[in-house]
């Protein structure tokens, strides 16, 4: 089965909104010209509305970094799947590494967030990854298959199939440290079988896997190459028009 490439970039805590629109004028019409690949991109939330007015009409797909899993009410600082939706998201990130590492975010929680998109008609893309303490005592596997198995078990087949999973080994993120491209197929084949076991072989032919951490025009094509490498998650290389153009057009 054919997987479009979907490329994502994370702009993290990046760019005002003057700074964004910036970004995206000089994105546009480097995208356009693409075929064969999906690119989004996640904004702050302050620049989400902004974001979304300037990319209406273009190929470009607005995702949030991150969402709370309740619809409404007493959650000061957080929010919901319908304001999301309501300024033009199609995506959003869910437990991403800074968010478990940094803000107690576990695979529990990830879990009632995955299935308050779904539930709320958005698509999450979905993070994984092992530590350089995890990789060194070789628990890699164990750690990404209990985050999946956990992170989706809200879902049923048929909703699993639309979700994004994004491994991104937290040793390689922002650290100029890249996964081999064999290690990073290992990964994404482990997935794989894990969601065909889960959910069946059709889900699992159909669930794009992109990878996350330190992926840059100079690695990204022989990444991408991977059999079950379906996109990349960008950090540094989206936050430069040209950059993430060129992995984009390398996807394509």
């Amino acid at each position: 089965m054919s997987r479009v490439p979907f490329i994502c970039g994370n702009w993290k805590m990046h760019n005002t909104i003057g700074e964004a629109v910036e970004l995206i004028d000089g994105l546009v019409p480097r995208i356009e010209a693409l075929s064969g690949v999906e690119v989004g991109i996640a904004p702050t939330f302050t620049a989400l509305h902004a974001v979304s007015k300037r990319i209406g009409g273009s190929k470009l797909r607005l995702s949030a970094q991150n969402v709370h899993f309740e619809s409404q009410g007493a959650y000061t600082g957080e929010i919901s799947v319908a304001m999301l939706k309501d300024v033009g998201c199609v995506y959003s990130l869910v437990g991403h590494s800074e968010r478990r590492t940094l803000f107690g975010e576990t695979n529990e929680s990830c879990a009632k967030k995955v299935g308050a998109l779904v539930a709320g008609g958005l698509l999450p893309i979905y993070c994984v990854g092992e530590t350089l303490e995890q990789r060194d005592a070789n628990q890699t596997l164990a750690v990404v298959s209990e985050q999946l198995a956990v992170g989706l078990s809200a879902l049923d087949a048929a909703q699993a199939k639309n979700v994004v999973v994004a491994y991104e080994p937290v040793w390689a993120i922002g650290t100029g440290r890249t996964a081999s491209p064999e290690q990073a197929q290992e990964v994404h084949a482990h997935l794989r079988s894990q969601l065909a076991e889960k959910f069946g072989k059709d889900v699992a032919d159909a669930v794009r896997i992109q990878y996350g951490g330190s992926m840059k025009p100079a690695n990204a094509k022989e990444l991408l190459s991977q059999p079950d490498i379906d996109g990349g998650l960008i950090g540094g290389a989206a936050l430069k028009a040209d950059s993430f153009a060129e992995i984009c057009a390398a996807a394509s």
